[in-house]
């Protein structure tokens, strides 16, 4: 249900809010999405460690639809409140740490590739020198 509730629902409103180009709708699951994101981040853990206690699972419904309802606009509110202020305040750390997040990502993989082409040459000459070995070429026989 939370798929349903949850991504279905608000991806068909956000693709209608593009398709007619209603930038109040827009707006309106932009921030939908944003709070989902963190509350996605926020059950994950929560799954891990309250999931036993009583009715969590229906408020966990209740809470996604308390965040699309037209009516109580939660998304809206927990963005305005809550999410709009603190990203703000941290924009500047948060776009820091993602530039040094995709250098590092970039020399890891860069790092990889290196081991890769390596164990791949090693491989290679390896099975080269097997190859040319002139016991590898002589077929054995057995004797009679």
């Amino acid at each position: 249900s939370r798929l349903l509730f949850g991504t279905l629902y608000p991806a068909y409103y956000s693709y209608k809010a593009v398709k007619t180009k209603n930038v109040k709708e827009y707006v309106r699951w932009m921030m939908y999405w944003i709070v989902f994101a963190l509350y996605t981040v926020v059950e994950t853990i929560t799954d891990l460690t309250v999931a036993w206690f009583p009715l969590y699972y229906e408020l966990k419904i209740a809470f996604v639809i308390w965040l699309l309802s037209p009516y109580t606009r939660g998304a809206s509110l927990i963005y305005r409140k809550c999410l709009h202020p603190l990203l703000s305040s941290r924009e500047r750390e948060i776009d820091e740490y993602i530039v040094q997040a995709k250098e590092k990502s970039y020399e890891t993989m860069v790092n990889f590739g290196k081991q890769g082409l390596s164990i791949a040459a090693t491989a290679a000459v390896s099975a080269a020198v097997k190859a040319t070995s002139p016991l590898s070429a002589c077929p054995k026989t057995s004797s009679v």
